[in-house]
């Protein structure tokens, strides 16, 4: 699949070639929704806690005589029915964690790359070559670009001039290649990447780079 490469003002100057295995797969929505719960349970913490009634700090001395007082029988001041008591049935600490093979999580990865590639929203740069951070520097891009709506510049590494100058923009995320994932790419709408991007990408995640480092190490 060939896609066209933009300048820094959206000018088409070259094409370029992007592998299939990673841009041009069919779209699988049921690996790629198991994928997006997966890594939305991975984010919980888990931590939420409340005390039963053997774990709150309070008197153990019964309240009030158990007979003649016309009142209901109390025994503890730590029972769940009374203000500072335990709590029936809280949340206690636990892992939302869930599994999945790493094929099908690079499977869902790709299927979203490819559903961007074949509904026009992947824009590939050359570069993104900012000597300094200026934020009107990468809304002036932005606006040459024709991006008018929440977005994901990926490039190849970090570079701290991008993020800086990203960082007030709103609807806009900065990240390098290989921290793209299947969360982030269906809440933002467009995604853009520098060629370096891409061939970073396709090294990680297409299907013949990781049947050549299987072969390597077998």
């Amino acid at each position: 699949m060939q896609v066209p490469v933009y300048n820094l003002k959206g000018e088409i100057t070259s094409q370029i070639e992007i592998r299939d295995d990673v841009f041009g797969m069919p779209f699988n929505e049921a690996v790629v929704h198991q994928a997006l719960v997966r890594q939305l349970a991975n984010r919980r913490l888990g931590t939420a806690d409340t005390k039963t009634r053997g774990e709150v700090s309070r008197s153990g001395r019964k309240l009030f005589s158990q007979k003649h007082t016309g009142r209901a029988r109390r025994g503890s001041a730590k029972s769940p029915l009374l203000r500072g008591g335990g709590v029936i049935f809280g949340p206690h600490p636990q892992s939302y964690r869930q599994a999945m093979p790493k094929k099908m999580r690079r499977l869902a990865l790709r299927c979203v790359l490819s559903a961007k590639a074949n509904d026009g929203e992947l824009k590939v740069v050359s570069k993104l070559g900012l000597n300094e951070p200026k934020t009107r520097g990468m809304l002036d891009i932005l606006l040459a670009l024709r991006v008018d709506t929440s977005v994901i510049i990926a490039t190849a590494e970090a570079e701290a001039n991008v993020v800086k100058s990203a960082h007030n923009l709103l609807g806009v995320k900065i990240m390098p290649a290989p921290l793209l994932n299947v969360a982030d790419l269906l809440s933002y709408r467009v995604l853009i990447m520098t060629v370096d991007a891409v061939r970073r990408v396709e090294e990680l995640w297409g299907q013949k780079s990781i049947q050549e480092a299987v072969s390597s190490i077998t």
